[in-house]
């Protein structure tokens, strides 16, 4: 007969707690994943979802604020076609409140986050090169216009510099990329407008940043995939060095 084992030595491992707005969140995911909810559709009332789940209403109210600070759902109040909560899709908004919040915690150093920008970017600028539609050029092209006659604010140009960079990532007519370029770009607005700041010179930096945003469009306006790639990893190194941020990459270390 085979010895029993020991029970003394049997190794248990507690099972952890699940909580209810988990499941709910679970459950609205397997959905979404077997293809029975898709964008757009709407999700039962609080009170009905509860119910069919068998959970409070209190833990369906805060899978919803989980799930609509992901992106995933939005709510509309009141009466009427736009109330209630809704299936949706808006990555790039909670890839950017996600990425704002750990780059303040220096959870990604800022070493990481540009050769992550240079990467992603590069193949930006060759498949806008590629194909880049007529409207994505003239729009690039108005972003720089604004940047030439924006001479002082330098919020101002933040903004119209993070709306370049988003077009050349939308010109290149690749969703996930656009959406990963609009994410980190916008994560970095505050960095970029501190460090304009910091830097002392606004003229000589405004003036550097202009040229090189000129020479990545004319790259991708002349359909040279090789030297738009080549123009923006520049650019991003150059504005690395310029902004001061391999110091504080050093520092991060």
């Amino acid at each position: 007969m085979a010895a029993r084992n020991d029970p003394a030595r049997v190794e248990w491992q507690q099972i952890p707690r699940t909580r209810a707005y988990e499941l709910v969140i679970r459950q609205i995911e397997d959905q979404i994943l077997a293809g029975a909810l898709h964008v757009g559709d709407q999700l039962p009332a609080e009170r009905d979802l509860a119910a069919k789940l068998g959970v409070s209403r209190a833990a369906v109210r805060e899978a919803m604020r989980a799930m609509e600070a992901q992106g995933v759902v939005r709510s509309g109040v009141g009466v009427g076609p736009d109330s209630g909560t809704f299936l949706t899709s808006m990555p790039s908004k909670a890839l950017t409140q996600f990425l704002r919040l750990h780059m303040a915690l220096a959870n990604f150093p800022i070493a990481d986050v540009v050769e992550t920008r240079i990467m992603l970017e590069r193949w930006s600028a060759r498949l806008a090169a590629r194909q880049a539609s007529a409207d994505d050029l003239a729009t690039m092209a108005n972003l720089l216009d604004a940047m030439d006659a924006e001479t002082s604010d330098m919020a101002a140009f933040n903004e119209l510099d993070t709306d370049f960079h988003v077009a050349m990532a939308e010109a290149a007519h690749n969703s996930l990329i656009t959406e990963m370029t609009t994410a980190i770009r916008h994560s970095m607005r505050s960095m970029v407008l501190d460090s304009f700041r910091d830097h002392g010179d606004w003229k000589q930096l405004s003036d550097a940043l202009r040229a090189q945003h000129r020479a990545i469009y004319d790259a991708i306006s002349s359909r040279d995939q090789q030297r738009a790639a080549d123009a923006v990893e520049e650019h991003l190194r150059s504005a690395n060095d310029m902004l001061g941020w391999g110091e504080l990459a050093d520092n991060q270390r």
